[in-house]
C-alpha cells in the first residue's frame, strides 16, 4: 500500500466529468526552472517574486489546470466587491444587497473601484490573491484571462453582476431583463399617444445599455413608428450627461420629442433640469421615463415613472451565488441569471399636448 501524497502536492481538475492533466508543485517548479517554494509563493500571492518568474509559473499552473483544494485554502472573512465606478445612489443599492448577505454570513465587504475601466488592474488581482476572500463580485466589470486564471488557481470564486459585455458561458453572472425594460418603458409612452419619442442611452460598450436601446427600438417598430437616429443621444448614465443630451434633444430646430426614455434615473434627473431650463413642464410638455427606480425616484417633482431594476435583489443573488460556489454548491447550475424588471408608473408621463 502506498502512502497518501501531501495535501498540497497534487491536484486534479475535471472537465465535464473527465479527469484532466495532473501535476505536482515539484513538477511545475522543474518546468519553470524555479524552486517549489517559489511556486508556493506565487500560489499564495506573495509579492517577493519577480514579475517574469510569476508570469512563467502562472502560465504553467494554468496549463496544468492547477487548483488548490478549497479545504486547504485559508480564507479571510471577506467578500470583495468591485465597481468600475463608485459614485452614485445606484452603487449604494448594490452595496446594501451585498452587505445583507455578508452580514448574515459573518463576513465583511471590501470595496474597490477600477476607475472607469471595465477590467481591474493587475495590482488588484495580486491583492485579492494575497488576502484570499471568500469570493469576488464584479459590478459592470469583468476579468481578463490571466486574472480569471489567478483567482481560479487560488480557489477564489467570482461572479459578475450586470456584466458590461458577454462574460462567457463559463462565468457565473447575475443581470436583469434590460431589453424587456426598454421595451416596457417605450411601449408605455406609445400607448399614451406619443409618436416622437427620444432616448438617451448609456455607454455603447455596455451590454445593458445596448439591450435597453434595443428594447426601445423594438417597441417603436412593433407600433409601426420610425426609429429616428436623430432622437437617440448617447450618454454615460450620469446626471450631467442627461442634462446636456437633454438640452440637445429639446432644442432640436425641427420638432422636438414629446417624450424621452432616459436610459437610467440619473440621466432622467438631468433631463428634468434641462426641461426646467427651457421652460418645459413635466409631464404636460414632456413625458420622461427612467430606469433603475432609485430611492429618490418617488420624491422628485414630479415623481418619476421608471423601470424598476431589482438592484438590491441582484446584489443579494450575486453574493449568495459566490458563497455557494465557494462551498462547491451549485457549480453546475452557475450560468447567467436574469431578474425581472417592471414598469413603475408615476407622475412624469401623460399623453402628448398636441
Amino acid at each position: 500500500m502506498t502512502s497518501p501524497e501531501p495535501a498540497e502536492s497534487r491536484t486534479q481538475t475535471r472537465t465535464q466529468g473527465r479527469s484532466a492533466q495532473t501535476a505536482t508543485l515539484a513538477e511545475i517548479a522543474r518546468e519553470a526552472g524555479v524552486s517549489a517554494p517559489t511556486v508556493s509563493k506565487v500560489l499564495n500571492g506573495r509579492a517577493d517574486v519577480a514579475p517574469a518568474t510569476r508570469s512563467r509559473v502562472e502560465d504553467l499552473l494554468r496549463a496544468h489546470g492547477y487548483r488548490r483544494r478549497r479545504a486547504e485554502a485559508t480564507r479571510s472573512p471577506l467578500l470583495d466587491l468591485v465597481f468600475h465606478e463608485l459614485e452614485s445612489a445606484w452603487a449604494m443599492e448594490v452595496i446594501r444587497g451585498v452587505e445583507n448577505v455578508a452580514r448574515d454570513a459573518g463576513l465583511s465587504v471590501v470595496l474597490s473601484e477600477s476607475a472607469g475601466r471595465l477590467t481591474p488592474g493587475r495590482t488588484w488581482a495580486d491583492q485579492v490573491a494575497a488576502r484570499r476572500p471568500h469570493g469576488v463580485i464584479l459590478v459592470l466589470s469583468g476579468l481578463d484571462e490571466s486574472q480569471r486564471a489567478l483567482l481560479t488557481s487560488r480557489s477564489i470564486p467570482f461572479v459578475v453582476m450586470d456584466p458590461a459585455g458577454d462574460p462567457g458561458a463559463d462565468v457565473p453572472s447575475i443581470g436583469a431583463t434590460n431589453w424587456q425594460g426598454g421595451l416596457a418603458a417605450t411601449r408605455h409612452l406609445v400607448e399614451l399617444g406619443h409618436r416622437r419619442i427620444g432616448a438617451i442611452s448609456g455607454p455603447s460598450q455596455m451590454m445593458c445599455s445596448r439591450a435597453r436601446i434595443d428594447g426601445y427600438r423594438a417597441a417603436l417598430e412593433t407600433a409601426g413608428l420610425p426609429v429616428d437616429p436623430a432622437l437617440i443621444a448617447t450618454g454615460d448614465f450620469h446626471h450631467e450627461t442627461g442634462y446636456r443630451r437633454g438640452l440637445e434633444l429639446l432644442r432640436r430646430p425641427d420638432r422636438r420629442p414629446t417624450a424621452v426614455f432616459a436610459g437610467n434615473d440619473l440621466q432622467a434627473l438631468g433631463l428634468y433640469e434641462a426641461a426646467r431650463e427651457l421652460g418645459l413642464r413635466i409631464p404636460e410638455d414632456l413625458s420622461v421615463v427612467g430606469f433603475d427606480d432609485l430611492p429618490v425616484a418617488p420624491w422628485v417633482g414630479p415623481p418619476l415613472t421608471t423601470v424598476r431594476q431589482p438592484l438590491t435583489e441582484m446584489a443579494e443573488a450575486a453574493a449568495k451565488l459566490v458563497l455557494a460556489l465557494g462551498r462547491d454548491e451549485g457549480a453546475e447550475a452557475a450560468t447567467r441569471v436574469e431578474l425581472a424588471t417592471s414598469l413603475v408608473v408615476r407622475s412624469s408621463t401623460t399623453g402628448p399636448a398636441e
